[in-house]
């Protein structure tokens, strides 16, 4: 067991998110908390919650691309992940994928408050969410028991995603947007795919 949690605590891509998350909570405390740098700080959960779910939906389950880098990029990223669902070297987004993301929400955030702790604040909520979403989605794949029925439901729901059919249970770290957009689905009502475990496959059976 210890091994599980030191997988994921010592994975490189994640410290190097823990290492972001505590200097920029670093710098907000030394600036002071108050009620905007906390609302900074939820509206950069928020946002990333929301991400979550339109970068796992439209992004990461795209058409397979006909560019080889591209077709690559999306292999790294997702689409093996689906073939190798516990590799943990595919498990977590990789700080090349994780870092000019940040920089480009980040940058805009600045030019919209044109303040460094606020902005500071608004990345730690960001961070805070991939975190909460890289547990998570670790804890689905690996052999611990969540021990909420919160958290059993979600892990199931995210196997469901990809043992049952790849077309609907989105989110990993919260419900939320797949109750919105209409992907959160009872299991019985929904049909086996063929092509779960091969996204790059659904060119194929679909001709």
């Amino acid at each position: 067991m210890k091994k599980v949690y030191r997988d994921f605590f010592f994975h490189f891509d994640i410290m190097a998110m823990f290492i972001i998350l505590v200097a920029f909570g670093s710098y907000v405390l030394y600036q002071g908390v108050n009620a905007f740098t906390l609302l900074a700080l939820f509206l950069g959960m928020g946002l990333y919650a929301f991400l979550e779910y339109v970068t796992h939906r439209f992004l990461f389950h795209m058409k397979p691309p006909k560019n080889l880098f591209f077709l690559k990029l999306m292999k790294r990223l997702h689409y093996d992940h689906h073939i190798e669902p516990t590799n943990l070297k595919l498990l977590f987004l990789p700080v090349w994928y994780s870092l000019p993301f940040a920089v480009v929400l980040s940058s805009a955030a600045y030019l919209i408050t044109n303040s460094l702790p606020l902005t500071a604040s608004f990345v730690m909520g960001l961070t805070a969410m991939l975190l909460i979403y890289e547990w998570k989605h670790y804890v689905a794949h690996v052999s611990l028991k969540p021990t909420t029925s919160f958290g059993r439901w979600l892990k199931k729901t995210h196997l469901l995603h990809h043992y049952k059919n790849e077309n609907y249970w989105y989110g990993v770290s919260n419900p939320l947007f797949d109750i919105v957009f209409g992907t959160l689905k009872d299991e019985k009502d929904v049909p086996t795919s063929s092509t779960a475990k091969d996204l790059e496959g659904r060119d194929r059976v679909a001709q």
